[in-house]
């Protein structure tokens, strides 16, 4: 090996450094781009907060230097014959190209032009190329760069539809207090104050050594280490001390097999949940308060905050009931959450709704834990944690219906309120404060009459067909859920399809202008799920045409043709029972699309009451 292969450089470099005008492509076996919402919300939140707690309205551009810096981490790449391939780091990478095309496109509505391309793309010759180059990402980025959405086709990878729906995550985590003055300050600071250490290598060999050294052999303790030190140091028992260590470890190898970070985002939705009492106000120049700085460095927090977290220094025994009594009940609560995300689980079916649409995790994590007691029953902590996921997923599906906003940034201060007005309340005194709630809100599902599906909204209306479709099937008896028609594990996958075939001409008697048309064949009830690929053999065909296939389908659409009125009992004992107005169409024209928008509606209402006393455990 020569002296320069043999060579490894280490360098503190600030983002505008890594990123501006530079190019990387990606190691093939660091292709996948996998991050989930959890992940990017966290990135945008951490960036977010930590330079809202150094500005103050009021400043000049030029105070920003003197702006604390924060520190995302290292990255690994290895340089060959000039070009630089990274190795470890690329999942923040790509994501903090996301960010950047955000925040350009997000610049293009306010009234500043700072200079943010030359970090997402370089231009060599009147050519353009994104810096971090991924050939089959590319009209993704594209996409999102240009338009601001991308949609992506049957052919697109795992990487590709991550990334669509992570920009949409960012845009719901992207603070309102930002969209003004603060913005050109954010971006210098983006720029200049964020730093990262960049190691090169310039063989391969060196460059995967040193990425298998640091995720295999890192020894930097975690806040989460940091906590169990302090907490430990202070039991009097030499004995109970080796066994909460113990048990300890055991939770942590736990919580990591679901996530690498998922023991830190325990102890912040724990701690937010339970014992934190401010937040930060909405407004640029303010402070971070007990929720921003759990986020941050809650090992810290809790050493600051012990009467909060009601332990006394002067007594090991308080310590020990932490650990041993309230630590280990949380812990398991967080586990039953973490499952039911994961699957549908009996009693906690709307905690598996909300982690498919729903509001930030860093919201929806404490709420469903800051209802819970440490002496609840195993039955109780379910029926807590379903009524409270019930009311979320309530709660976003009339704000998605009535085209209302329900980001982070946008609702973190009503939600953290609610936290502080649950915590701790009994079952009945719960199910009572959220539908009041429920019963307070603005919007109804009497705004259905607007909703319309359009490009940027493909996820919520799927959800809401497939919860629509699951619901009607089980009321009738039959075998079917959510996960059949939402994300199958086997079979074709089920997409949202127009009753409607795309042409006007068959149209004009009812419509004089095809803007016209297609504003009401995006209406709701016009849309149906089927199995892909099934709409493209018959698409195009008159309705009248279709229904002698749309009879072979989910319950749902099956409902469009007379033959399913039937003998069909169980059908018929759904219409009446729940006095929905289920009628064949013969045709369907302007009005039957109104009647299915209705009939849509209404189960809506049935499907998400404004009461929550039935989300116990039956």
């Amino acid at each position: 090996m020569s002296k320069l292969e043999n060579k490894i450089e280490a360098r503190h470099r600030n983002l505008f450094d890594v990123l501006n005008e530079q190019k990387y492509t990606v190691d093939y076996f660091q292709r996948e781009y996998s991050w989930g919402e959890k992940h990017i919300e966290a990135l945008v939140t951490d960036l977010t907060s930590a330079f809202l707690s150094e500005y103050t309205p009021g400043d000049k551009r030029e105070q920003g230097e003197d702006y604390n810096n924060y520190y995302l981490g290292p990255f690994v790449v290895s340089s060959k014959d000039g070009k630089r391939s990274i190795i470890d780091g690329q999942q923040r990478l790509t994501s903090l190209t996301l960010f950047l095309i955000y925040l350009n496109n997000l610049q293009k509505e306010l009234p500043f032009q700072e200079k943010i391309e030359p970090m997402i793309f370089s231009e060599l010759r009147g050519s353009k190329s994104f810096n971090i180059t991924v050939e089959e990402r590319i009209p993704c980025l594209e996409g999102l760069f240009n338009q601001g959405e991308y949609v992506p086709d049957d052919s697109a990878d795992e990487s590709t539809r991550n990334m669509a729906e992570r920009y949409q995550d960012i845009e719901k985590a992207f603070p309102e207090e930002l969209k003004n003055d603060a913005f050109p300050f954010f971006i210098d600071w983006l720029r200049y104050n964020v730093i990262m250490v960049e190691i090169i290598a310039y063989s391969d060999e060196n460059a995967y050594t040193i990425f298998e050294t640091m995720n295999d052999r890192g020894l930097n303790l975690t806040p989460s280490e940091m906590l169990k030190g302090f907490m430990l140091s202070r039991f009097d028992s030499t004995e109970k001390r080796k066994q909460a260590n113990d048990f300890w470890k055991q939770a942590m190898l736990e919580l990591k097999a679901y996530d690498k970070d998922e023991d830190q985002r325990f102890f912040q939705s724990w701690l937010r949940a339970r014992y934190a009492e401010s937040i930060r106000p909405g407004k640029a120049g303010s402070k971070n308060e007990d929720f921003e700085k759990i986020g941050t460095r809650f090992h810290s927090w809790v050493r600051d905050n012990l009467s909060k977290v009601g332990l006394d220094a002067d007594s090991g025994d308080s310590f020990e009931q932490f650990v041993q009594h309230e630590f280990r009940f949380y812990y398991k609560a967080y586990l039953r959450i973490l499952d039911a995300e994961k699957a549908l689980v009996p009693g906690l079916e709307h905690v598996f709704y909300i982690s498919r649409w729903g509001i930030a995790p860093t919201l929806s994590l404490p709420l469903m834990l800051a209802a819970l007691n440490s002496h609840d029953s195993q039955d109780t902590v379910a029926h807590k944690i379903n009524t409270v996921a019930a009311y979320i997923e309530t709660f976003v599906v009339r704000r998605s219906v009535n085209f209302r906003n329900f980001s982070a940034s946008s609702i973190r201060y009503t939600m953290y309120s609610l936290v502080k007005e649950i915590r701790g309340k009994d079952l009945p005194e719960l199910q009572r404060l959220l539908g009041q709630k429920l019963e307070g809100m603005h919007e109804s599902f009497e705004g259905m009459k607007h909703f319309r599906w359009h490009g940027q909204n493909r996820r919520f209306v799927k959800f809401l067909l497939a919860r629509m479709t699951a619901w009607c099937e089980q009321q009738a008896g039959m075998s079917s859920s959510f996960v059949t028609y939402y994300q199958p594990a086997s079979g074709k996958p089920f997409e949202v399809e127009h009753i409607w075939a795309d042409k006007f001409s068959r149209h004009q008697d009812e419509f004089e202008q095809e803007h016209e048309f297609h504003h009401y064949r995006n209406r709701l009830g016009d849309l149906v799920l089927l199995p892909r690929g099934t709409n493209q053999s018959y698409g195009d065909q008159p309705y009248e045409q279709k229904k002698a296939h749309y009879i072979k389908e989910n319950l749902l659409v099956k409902s469009l043709c007379p033959l399913a009125y039937e003998n069909n009992p169980n059908f018929l004992k759904l219409k009446t029972a729940l006095n929905l107005p289920f009628q064949p169409h013969d045709t369907f024209i302007k009005a039957d699309i109104e009647a299915r928008h209705d009939l849509y509606r209404m189960i809506c209402e049935r499907i998400w009451p404004e009461t929550l006393v039935g989300t116990e455990v039956s």
